[in-house]
């Protein structure tokens, strides 16, 4: 008699379950537009390196393009601006731009944490500047 092929010949705990099951973490796609090996270019990947390796650890593949070497690569993304990031997967398409130094704007910009509802003394000190 033939054992089917679907069970197990012995029981699994349901991490050994987990462990096998078919779905993968997702990985996050993203593209850094440059311009040469400028402050902002370097200081843009080490910022998104960082926060690669806190929040997206082992999930994440980074592709940086310098529009120095390769302008033609702007018109796809719709790049204006540079330094650039662009998420890719998961979808929705996301953009920052800039140098990635504010870690909680570029962590929202992500969608990787919600935004903070603004504080009563930060809402009050921008509404006197204006």
């Amino acid at each position: 008699m033939k054992k089917p092929a679907n069970v197990s010949p012995q029981p699994q705990s349901l991490k050994e379950i987990a462990d096998t099951g078919t779905e993968s973490p997702e990985i996050w796609e993203l593209r850094l537009y440059v311009a040469g090996q400028t402050p902002r270019s370097v200081t843009a990947f080490a910022n998104l390196k960082k926060i690669c390796e806190d929040y997206l650890a082992g999930r994440y593949n980074i592709e940086v393009v310098d529009l120095v070497k390769h302008p033609q690569l702007a018109a796809g993304d719709q790049i204006l601006a540079i330094p650039t990031l662009v998420r890719k997967l998961p979808q929705p398409l996301r953009k920052i731009v800039g140098d990635l130094r504010d870690t909680e704007r570029a962590l929202v910009g992500l969608q990787l944490r919600p935004a903070a509802p603004e504080k009563e003394a930060d809402r009050k000190a921008s509404s006197r500047e204006r």
